[in-house]
């Protein structure tokens, strides 16, 4: 048989070999191999990122500025501004005045952490399992570019998601479900969209696969009228020789990415319905999470699913939850905010934790960038908006080898610009990766002659998060 030197390279050294190889393995042949990007002690076996897409405001929430009840309604100093770029939004505006945060905030637990405890309640419960990220800080300062710089390590689409990175390099602990899912609360905001959990350049077999609330969670899943699943089987063996011919010709990857996805659906098809069933979780799950969690499509339902996934092996499940946006009415859209999410994501961690899975289990909750301190809009003594602000912002991170009851980095008088431990995107990814027991350098695919990586030419870890 004749061949092209594009396909015979690819069959010697492309992914598509080792994906057949993977397939194989399932009937007891070959011998599978993690990558050299991977070391032999992680400390955490998967991840549960939980997005809060629109930018919270980090002095609203997690990073306590008391210095601005003493200048509410001043201007925000030059000095502060040193020059930044401002959005269209309010670049415009002839005053910026600066607004204080109406909520209180207490130190909580033994690490004395400061915390919003007004609309942060359950989280302040949970301060000494938690790490608190003060210094964040990112490249883009619009919602698409922002949100898919800290998906994908890029601000422009095309390059696979962090999912997609983690099923690449560690692959799945659990062949009956995918090792990488995505679900979206189901409440509105600024829109998402399928590429944040694609798989990018990586064969197509990596992308995550998204959770919808409903009868089917999985689009497509079920077979046809007439097709039965011991039928279904018989048509996916046939269909499986016939992809192998394709691929002994041609070499494409995405043939076995192909057969993979076949086989995962035939599998999901019995494990799905299993793990959206949550009628035998008893109430004690409920306590936890709050009665919204027996609502599909909720943030609480997305976060009991996500500890299921979690503990049923599931790589990485992201959980994006819309409506931070707060450009004006900041206050009330705040509360409301964390009304919805504030009892589910510390009901998950404590629910981890109890199963002793916190461990093993990389959670991180954050946005894509923060908000400024100067108001937006109309300034009174209950009501404020803020603009996009990706200088400095917080998250909090927990379990899977990270620091608990710390505090890390530090912003000025004003939460605007960072003057201890900056921590970028590609630092977290690097210190996520790092966590997963893999070497963020090392973790790379070969695309249209160059190499790539989750953290690009960038990324050290952050070791004084680690534990």
């Amino acid at each position: 048989m004749s061949t092209n030197r594009r396909s015979f390279l690819t069959q010697v050294n492309g992914l598509g070999a080792m994906a057949l190889t993977s397939l194989l393995n399932r009937n007891g042949v070959g011998d599978e191999k993690l990558p050299a990007s991977v070391t032999a002690s992680p400390k955490a076996k998967r991840v549960i990122y939980l997005f809060q897409s629109g930018g919270p405001p980090q002095m609203d929430l997690l990073d306590y500025k008391p210095h601005l009840d003493k200048v509410h309604k001043q201007e925000v100093p030059e000095s502060v501004f040193n020059g930044q770029r401002l959005t269209g939004m309010t670049a415009g505006q002839s005053s910026f005045p600066v607004a204080r945060s109406v909520f209180n905030f207490s130190q909580c637990g033994e690490s004395g952490t400061w915390l919003n405890t007004d609309v942060m309640p359950e989280l302040a419960k949970v301060a000494d399992d938690i790490c608190v990220i003060r210094s964040m800080h990112t490249e883009a300062i619009n919602h698409d570019p922002a949100i898919t710089f800290f998906q994908t390590g890029f601000q422009i689409a095309g390059r696979p998601s962090m999912g997609s990175w983690l099923n690449y390099g560690l692959g799945s602990e659990n062949d009956e479900l995918p090792a990488f899912v995505a679900m979206i609360s189901n409440h509105g905001g600024q829109p998402l969209y399928d590429r944040l959990w694609g798989a990018g350049f990586l064969p197509s077999q990596y992308q995550g696969v998204r959770l919808r609330s409903g009868k089917s969670p999985v689009l497509y899943l079920n077979n046809p009228d007439g097709i039965d699943r011991p039928l279904r089987r018989t048509m996916l063996d046939d269909l499986r020789e016939l992809n192998e011919i394709q691929f002994d010709q041609i070499g494409d990857p995405e043939i076995t990415a192909r057969v993979a996805q076949y086989e995962m659906a035939y599998r999901m098809q019995m494990s799905v319905p299993e793990l959206a069933d949550i009628s035998n979780e008893p109430q004690s799950t409920f306590d936890l999470y709050g009665e919204d969690a027996k609502k599909p499509g909720t943030y609480a339902h997305n976060c009991l699913l996500a500890r299921r996934l979690s503990e049923r092996g599931v790589r990485f499940v992201q959980l994006f939850h819309r409506g931070w946006d707060a450009h004006g009415g900041l206050p009330s859209q705040i509360r409301q905010r964390c009304q919805q999410t504030d009892r589910a994501s510390a009901g998950l961690l404590q629910d981890l934790k109890q199963r002793g899975l916190l461990d093993e289990t990389l959670l991180v909750w954050g946005g894509e960038f923060g908000r400024t301190v100067y108001c937006q809009g109309e300034l009174t003594a209950k009501n404020y908006g803020r603009d996009h602000h990706p200088r400095c912002f917080s998250i909090w991170v927990a379990g899977g080898g990270m620091r608990p009851g710390v505090s890390y980095g530090e912003t000025d008088d004003y939460s605007y610009n960072i003057v201890k431990d900056p921590v970028s995107v590609h630092d977290l990814h690097a210190t996520m990766l790092n966590r997963l027991g893999i070497d963020h350098e090392k973790l790379t695919y070969r695309f249209q002659g160059r190499y790539y990586r989750l953290t690009d030419v960038h990324g050290k870890v952050v070791r004084g998060i680690v534990s």
